[in-house]
């Protein structure tokens, strides 16, 4: 029998956490409460946090520790997803709960925290082992990581590990990507710096890896001979969700693509690493990323559509236009719609296109990714009933795969219809899926770097979508509402899929 890998670990998910502090920046916000407190609770719940293990919540929000233990109990028995709640297990967990008020441009505030975290590593045998997560506004990501390098907070003596959780976005253009990654590279090696993009964490997504390169079936298939195109589709049916303030400076291509999307494309279309191993795999994401083809800006509105959806009724209910939900600009210019079509420019996917598009106010919350396979190059039935086969890798909200392919009908005749194997998460293992935050909070206490962006990535995909942001933000015509609330996005959308004579799949 062969030795096993020594740099593949089958059992990287369930490694044990070491013993440390998460410190959460903007510990009263909605991330907090609704993600990273219950994903924390949950690990706890399942013992796979350590006896030495404690959490430092800060923001500028004036509280006592039992104060914030009691704020985080609510929320967590509200936002606890298919989890029972265990009174006796959370009084157990609060007490490594603690709090601190301050602001992160007050020099002051991170000297408290360097001699509260001394306090409670011997309280909780916490090992000096600190991970910082900035779940703050994106503009305080380089005055906070600043403040924990000025007080010496970026490393520690004996040893001991310090690591910075960056929540995306990961800068407003490409310009500002690259300011930010200077002032957090001033007091944070790249190896220390876990840039989380939840997708990511998602199962599906992981599973991607699991499904190319652990099937013989299917990796010889992946490749521009049998996939005539692939669709990535991320539609949600809210709005922007009083949001609207923040989201008019973002967009749809930035909110969305430029980070989420294009990490799942590059998952889709990289290449195998030699091993399952973070820098290997991180390096073959970076790669394919690099690969993307970019536009020049006479092209722009070829191979890109921008969106914003108007007023519309469903039923007895009435959907305001993105330029009535409060806090809008009644001329705002944003996309709440963004379709791209990516070329990636290497031998296993030249002449492939990838349809990318994501938006507000669709008919349904669903995130999918379609592979359509080329036809067959001479068919024996009826065309009308015979159709190409498809792979469809459901992201959310439920989890799993289909496989479409043509079978015979029957009764007399050869005639031909479309039928689906599918596999469904849920009732195929029979257990709980663990959250994106779990995995990946798991993850960063742990050193594994997988699932996480690396900076290189960061200036790919800024690079791929920036000049479609640059001819975007010079439209001088107004074309927007050009879609309703409800539908599945503008005609434009269509039409650039209809000059290849392709269609969107409708989920």
């Amino acid at each position: 029998m062969a030795d096993a890998n020594p740099f593949q670990d089958p059992l990287r998910f369930e490694r044990r956490v070491p013993s440390c502090a998460v410190v959460i920046f903007g510990a009263n916000g909605d991330l907090t409460k609704r993600k990273l407190l219950p994903s924390l609770y949950r690990l706890a719940f399942e013992r796979r946090l350590p006896q030495g293990f404690a959490v430092i919540g800060i923001s500028r929000t004036a509280m006592t520790d039992v104060e914030f233990r009691k704020k985080m109990e609510s929320s967590v028995k509200e936002f606890l997803e298919n989890s029972p709640f265990d009174q006796e297990l959370w009084d157990d967990f609060a007490r490594g709960l603690y709090y601190i008020a301050g602001d992160v441009a007050d020099a002051a505030l991170y000297q408290r925290l360097s001699v509260r975290l001394d306090e409670i590593s011997q309280i909780r045998q916490t090992a000096g082992n600190a991970l910082f997560y900035l779940s703050t506004q994106p503009s305080h990501y380089a005055t906070a990581a600043e403040g924990l390098g000025n007080a010496g907070l970026a490393r520690a003596a004996g040893g001991a590990w310090r690591r910075l959780v960056v929540e995306k976005p990961f800068g407003h253009d490409q310009s500002s990507a690259k300011d930010l990654e200077l002032a957090l590279h001033r007091h944070f090696s790249e190896e220390q710096i876990y840039r989380i993009d939840h997708y990511l964490g998602k199962e599906t997504v992981q599973n991607i890896l699991a499904f190319r390169f652990g099937n013989p079936l299917f990796e010889p298939l992946w490749n521009r001979q049998y996939i005539q195109h692939v669709q990535i589709t991320a539609a949600e049916s809210i709005g922007v969700e009083g949001r609207g303030g923040y989201y008019q400076e973002a967009g749809a291509l930035r909110d969305m693509i430029q980070n989420h999307l294009l990490q799942v494309l590059a998952t889709v279309a990289m290449e195998p690493s030699a091993v399952f191993e973070p820098t290997a795999v991180r390096d073959e994401r970076a790669k394919l990323l690099r690969s993307i083809r970019i536009y020049k800006p006479d092209d722009v509105d070829t191979f890109a559509v921008a969106g914003q959806y108007g007023p519309s009724a469903s039923g007895a209910k009435a959907m305001p236009g993105f330029r009535q939900e409060e806090g809008v600009d009644p001329k705002a210019m944003t996309d709440t719609y963004a379709a791209v079509e990516f070329q990636i420019d290497n031998w296993r996917w030249a002449g492939v296109p990838f349809y990318v598009r994501s938006g507000k106010r669709m008919p349904k919350r669903v995130t999918d990714i379609a592979i359509r396979f080329n036809p067959v190059p001479h068919s024996l039935f009826s065309s009308d009933t015979a159709r190409p086969n498809m792979l469809i890798l459901r992201i959310q909200p439920e989890e799993g795969i289909s496989l479409r392919f043509s079978s015979k009908q029957p009764g007399p005749g050869m005639k031909l219809r479309p039928v689906s194997m599918d596999f469904n998460y849920g009732t195929s293992f029979g257990m709980r899926t663990p959250t994106a935050y779990e995995t990946l909070l798991v993850d960063a206490m742990t050193g594994d770097a997988t699932l996480y962006t690396r900076q290189d990535m960061v200036e790919a995909s800024w690079e791929a979508v920036q000049p479609v942001l640059d001819v975007w933000g010079d439209r001088k015509a107004d074309p927007f509402p050009n879609y309703a609330a409800g539908s599945w996005g503008p005609r434009e959308s269509d039409e650039m899929l209809s000059r290849k004579g392709h269609e969107w799949r409708i989920p």
